[in-house]
């Protein structure tokens, strides 16, 4: 069965088209995405601006003729933070689903916490034991933490990597303030997950752990899919201290960094760090599977 899964986050839009069978893992058939950069493009009101709304629309378009073209009869289409948190969010999905003829659903930051969390499960196994599951996205950083296919807590924070350069870093606040909002806010909501245990396997998903990971000396992503990658405090810690001050053109020019998402490093750096501190880990496994492939097993556990 082959199957587009479109992704709305606060960066990028991504339609990922998969081929799924009984008893295999889905297969990634063909990729099409675009910086649409939606968490830049939010008004005083949080609204998000018509310009965004425009590109937005025009991209959903185009993914959907995308997705047909390669042969895709099903494709399941969700928004995550910068659209959940917008105030106009009712009125841009209404605009989507009306010039693309999709059903584009808006998750819960809760929700995407609990289908990673699925998505690192099936890619670990049950040999994992109890994982706890950390990804920071454009608009949020999601934690999960549990023993089963369901997490035993699921959190979703206002933490993403683009939001809080553009709140913080970009409106003139030092790294340290932000260095203090960050590790306060995660510290304040971590006692739930605490609770339940220490970890058999820390894991981290998402573009921002990769390329932090890439950066400290991790495999490419021309090694393979089932390389093991790890983002170890030690390499992450004296990283942070350097972007703090280095010039964007010199970021750019980091491994693993794309020149789109080079502006968010910094603020990436920062959660990463925290959360490798306060949860007092020495590393964080990185797993290729993350929201896209959760949102395809959810639909397919349902079917």
């Amino acid at each position: 069965m082959r199957m587009g899964v479109l992704d709305i986050g606060s960066n990028t839009g991504h339609l990922l088209v998969i081929d799924a069978f009984r008893g295999g893992p889905p297969l990634p058939a063909h990729s099409y995405k675009e910086p649409l950069r939606l968490a830049e493009h939010l008004d005083s009101r949080n609204a998000v601006t018509e310009e965004g709304v425009s590109r937005l629309v025009k991209y959903v378009v185009e993914a959907r003729a995308e997705a047909e073209d390669k042969g895709c009869t099903t494709i399941l289409a969700f928004a995550t933070s910068a659209v959940r948190d917008a105030v106009n969010a009712d009125d841009v999905i209404a605009r989507v689903n009306a010039a693309s003829g999709l059903d584009l659903q808006v998750l819960s930051g809760e929700d995407e916490a609990r289908l990673t969390f699925l998505a690192v499960r099936r890619w670990f196994g049950w040999s994992a034991g109890r994982l706890g599951v950390f990804d920071i996205g454009g608009g949020s950083l999601e934690i999960a933490a549990g023993s089963d296919e369901t997490p035993d807590v699921a959190q979703s924070m206002a933490l993403g990597a683009g939001r809080l350069t553009r709140d913080w870093l970009d409106s003139g606040h030092t790294p340290a303030e932000l260095r203090l909002h960050v590790r306060s806010t995660i510290a304040d909501e971590a006692g739930a997950i605490l609770r339940g245990g220490a970890f058999d396997r820390a894991v981290a998903t998402s573009k921002t752990f990769r390329s932090l990971a890439r950066i400290c000396g991790a495999a490419s992503a021309d090694e393979g899919r089932y390389v093991r990658r790890v983002l170890r405090k030690q390499d992450l810690s004296p990283l942070v201290e350097q972007l703090v001050t280095m010039p964007d053109e010199d970021v750019v020019k980091l491994p693993g960094v794309s020149p789109d998402r080079a502006h968010q490093i910094r603020a990436g750096a920062i959660v990463a760090e925290a959360t490798i501190d306060l949860f007092d880990l020495t590393e964080l496994e990185i797993c290729p599977w993350a929201l896209r492939e959760g949102v395809l097993l959810g639909h397919l556990d349902a079917l």
